[in-house]
């Protein structure tokens, strides 16, 4: 086991490696971090995908003082950087095999450990504070994701005692990562896990937010036809003006034979939806949480369930017809086979906002408890020190 151990690390440190010698922006923050300290006597609970750019984002905060503990999100952990964080003494829950049952165990043992400020990824965390009643022991915290700020916008309005920092309502995440890198490796994973042509194929992507419209204009300019279904009147007047067919998701289940969602909502793809699509369709989710695809509707409903491999599934019907489902319906460009996510550069300057949000709540400024944007100043700050980090590099 000893053996196995030090090999996951020794492959983990190589990955870690490259990784961090491609993230100029949080190198910078470390070396400033290690002056400054601002960490220094606090416990960070993080609930974050575990790889290698999320590595070199925790390895930042503790160079600044922080005793990080931390746990993956359910599907994602890759377990030799789960390897390399524990050999650097931080407290890290969960393997990349966990059941969602242990998922929510590695959450809890996360906050078992009373941690002063929150580093989250779709409010999970946050939720189990105000479940437990335990949120007034909370400096405050950010959070990543749509899905995240939606929970806290949500379902958990009003019963957060503490500020959390939306790190996606940067427009700077919103443009580096949510279109650009989110576009990239979603239409890199799909080619890598189907070996699926893009040109010619008829993809659907549900959702024309930051995240929609990447997975689109990506799937586009290599030449796939694509759709959109959007319920926001003004998201799919744009998403018609790109030029993209623009319908209700029942008129283009019939007419797609990929579908892609990004929305950060339940239940996109339902029972309806598959009873209408073409034999072979390809059904594949990018938003955080796996419920944009009703999973125990569509295998419930099957008279067979075939895994071809470890990330695709082949759903058999009744009626003769099939579908394919990668992931589990997880977040496939981070769950699926061999998972990069999103480009090391975009990732440099997310995790910046995140870095710096984290500081800038660990220095007690006076800000508003529940979910509020990235402060203006450090969207200005990390666009200049972006912009100079790309010019330097021509």
């Amino acid at each position: 086991m000893a053996e196995q151990v030090s090999d996951l690390v020794e492959r983990g440190e190589r990955r870690l490696e490259w990784t961090r010698s491609r993230m100029r922006l949080l190198a910078d923050a470390r070396t400033a971090f290690e002056a400054s300290r601002p960490f220094a006597g606090h416990r960070i609970g993080v609930a974050i995908h575990l790889e290698p750019k999320t590595a070199v984002l925790l390895e930042v905060l503790a160079a600044g003082g922080a005793e990080i503990v931390a746990t993956g999100n359910h599907g994602s952990t890759q377990d030799d950087i789960v390897a390399v964080l524990r050999a650097r003494g931080m407290i890290v829950h969960g393997r990349r095999d966990d059941t969602i049952e242990k998922h929510r165990d590695n959450l809890a043992r996360v906050l078992d450990a009373s941690p002063d400020i929150i580093l989250d990824n779709g409010a999970d965390l946050i939720a189990g504070l105000v479940s437990r009643g335990t949120a007034g022991s909370i400096l405050g915290g950010t959070e990543e994701t749509t899905s995240g700020g939606d929970r806290l916008r949500g379902e958990l309005e009003g019963a957060v005692p503490f500020p959390v920092i939306v790190i996606n309502d940067s427009p700077l995440k919103a443009i580096g990562e949510n279109r650009h890198a989110v576009g990239q490796s979603v239409v890199e994973s799909f080619m890598r896990i189907t070996n699926l042509m893009i040109p010619g194929r008829r993809f659907v992507v549900a959702g024309y937010g930051w995240c929609g419209r990447g997975v689109a204009q990506y799937l586009r300019s290599l030449g796939g036809r694509v759709a959109v279904a959007e319920i926001d009147e003004l998201k799919a007047f744009e998403a018609a003006l790109d030029g993209y067919r623009v319908a209700p998701m029942s008129e283009l289940a019939g007419w797609g034979n990929t579908f892609i969602t990004a929305t950060g909502r339940p239940g996109v793809l339902g029972a309806e939806e598959f009873a209408l699509m073409e034999p072979g369709s390809v059904l594949a989710n990018c938003g955080h949480f796996a419920w944009e695809i009703d999973v125990p509707a569509l295998k419930g409903s099957a008279a067979g369930v075939v895994a071809v491999d470890d990330a695709i599934e082949r759903v058999e019907f009744a009626d003769g017809r099939h579908v394919v489902l990668i992931a589990d319906g997880r977040m496939f460009n981070l769950a699926g086979r061999e998972p990069k996510g999103n480009s090391l550069e975009s990732m440099d300057l997310g995790f910046l906002l995140q870095a710096l949000s984290l500081e800038r709540v660990a220095s007690g400024a006076a800000l508003p408890a529940g979910a509020q944007p990235v402060p203006d100043d450090l969207n200005r700050l990390i666009a200049r020190r972006m912009v100079s980090a790309m010019s330097a590099s021509r």
